[in-house]
C-alpha cells in the first residue's frame, strides 16, 4: 500500500468518526483543534512515556498528559510554558484534549518545567520520532533525502574552547631526507573508522558562534547551535542532529546520514558545497546511494572557470542535466527550516543547554513530520 493510501485511510477514520464523537462531548472544534488531535492521534506520545510508581511521597503529576501539552504547545506556537498553561486554562476544549478536565488538575508551571527537564534527559521527542519515521515508511522507499543545516539562536553565553590542542614542534623548513611528520586527521578523516554514537560523541554540542554565508553573500554571525536535518521527500524530516554553532556541516554527513540508514531506505543523497568531500561521497555510495553534490571549487581558479564555462554551455543549448534536475529537489529542506522557525518554535528559544534546545527543536519537529505526512492525502 502506498504511503499516501495508508495516511489517508487513517485520516478518514479520524475525520468520520473521531470527530464527531469529540464534538458531541466538547462542542464545535476549530482548525487549531483538529490538527492537534490529529497530531496526538499519529504520535501516541503518551505511549512512550515512563512512569514511576511505588516511591515514598506525595504523587507526581502525571506526565502523559504533559507530554500531550507539550505537543499542543509546538502545534500552536507558543513561546513560553507560561503563555501555554494560560492558553489551556482559558480553552476548555485545549484542556480536555490534553487530559485535564477541570482547572484545579492543571499544574503550575515549575511542575512543567521540571518534567521537560525528565522527557530532555529521556530523549522522549526523539525516541517518538524515531519511531513515526520508521512506522511510516517500512514498506515505502524515499527517493531524496536532503541534507543541509540552519541556525539556531540561544540565549546563553558562548562558550569558548580554551584547551586547544597543541600541533608537533618540528625544525623549521623542510623534512630530512627519509623523516615523517605525523600528520594530524581531521574529524571527518577519523569518522571513517567510527560508530554513529562515537561520532554523535566527538561531536561538539557547546553554546558558540557560528557564522556563515547566506545566498545573497552576506556574512551572518549568531550565538547558539546548528540544527542539522535530513529530509526526505514531501518535506518530512527524517533525522536529526545538534551541534555548535561554530561545527562545519561537512563534519555531521556522516553520522547524519547513519541515522537515517537506519530509519528508511533512499535512493539519492541530496547536499549544497559544503558537503563537496571524497569521504562523504564515498559513504553515500558504500550505503548504496547516489550522492549529488555541488562542487565547490575553493582555490581552483582553473575548476571555477570550467564551471563557469559548462553553466553557460548548458544555458545557450537550453539544456539540463539529470542531476541537476534532482538536485533542485534540495529546496525541500530549506522549506522545512522556514517551517520550523516560522510555525513550530524554532525561532524563539527560550531554554538553555543542549539537551533542553534539542527537546524543544524536536517537539516542534513531531508537530511538522505529521503535518507534512498529512499532506501526502492533499
Amino acid at each position: 500500500m502506498l504511503l499516501r493510501d495508508s495516511i489517508s485511510g487513517f485520516l478518514n477514520n479520524i475525520q468520520k468518526k473521531l470527530f464527531p464523537l469529540l464534538e458531541e462531548e466538547l462542542g464545535p472544534l476549530t482548525e487549531k483543534h483538529q490538527k492537534l488531535i490529529r497530531t496526538l492521534e499519529m504520535l501516541r506520545i503518551e505511549e512512550f512515556v515512563k512512569l514511576q510508581y511505588g516511591y515514598r511521597g506525595r504523587p507526581e503529576k502525571d506526565r502523559k498528559v504533559l507530554s500531550r501539552a507539550y505537543v499542543a504547545k509546538a502545534v500552536y506556537n507558543i513561546t513560553e510554558t507560561k503563555k501555554l498553561i494560560d492558553k489551556i486554562l482559558t480553552d476548555s476544549t485545549l484542556r480536555e484534549i490534553c487530559g485535564w478536565s477541570s482547572l484545579g488538575e492543571v499544574p503550575s508551571e515549575s511542575t512543567f518545567s521540571r518534567v521537560f527537564s525528565e522527557f530532555s534527559n529521556n530523549k522522549l521527542p526523539q525516541v517518538v520520532h524515531e519511531s513515526l519515521i520508521k512506522r511510516s515508511y517500512s514498506d515505502h522507499i524515499v527517493g531524496h533525502v536532503s541534507r543541509d543545516s540552519t541556525a539556531i539562536e540561544a540565549r546563553e553565553k558562548p562558550v569558548w574552547n580554551k584547551e586547544k590542542k597543541a600541533p608537533p614542534k618540528y625544525k623549521r623548513g623542510r623534512p630530512k631526507k627519509g623523516e615523517e611528520r605525523e600528520k594530524e586527521l581531521s574529524r571527518l578523516e577519523g569518522q571513517v573508522d567510527m560508530t554513529i554514537e562515537a561520532m554523535l560523541e566527538d561531536l561538539p554540542k557547546v553554546c558558540d558562534k557560528g557564522n556563515k554565508v547566506d545566498s545573497k553573500g552576506y556574512k551572518k554571525t549568531w550565538t547558539g547551535y546548528k540544527f542539522h536535518i535530513d529530509t526526505g521527500d514531501g518535506d518530512v524530516p527524517l533525522s536529526c542532529i545538534l551541534t555548535s554553532a561554530s561545527v562545519h556541516d561537512s563534519q555531521v554527513a556522516l553520522p547524519l546520514a547513519g541515522i537515517t540508514n537506519q530509519r528508511v531506505v533512499n535512493l539519492y543523497d541530496l547536499m549544497d558545497s559544503a558537503y563537496d568531500s571524497p569521504i562523504i561521497r564515498e559513504h553515500s555510495r558504500l550505503l548504496n546511494h547516489v550522492p549529488i553534490i555541488d562542487i565547490n571549487p575553493r582555490r581552483n581558479i582553473e575548476l571555477k572557470l570550467r564551471l563557469k564555462q559548462e553553466s553557460k554551455c548548458l544555458r545557450i543549448l537550453n539544456k539540463k542535466m539529470p542531476e541537476s534536475l534532482r538536485y533542485n529537489e534540495r529546496s525541500s529542506v530549506e522549506r522545512v527550516n522556514g517551517r520550523l522557525k516560522d510555525e513550530f518554535g524554532g525561532r524563539d528559544i527560550r531554554v538553555r543547554g543542549h539537551i533542553k534546545v534539542m527537546t524543544h527543536l524536536m517537539f516542534g519537529i513531531l508537530a511538522l513530520t505529521v503535518d507534512q505526512l498529512c499532506r501526502f492525502t492533499l
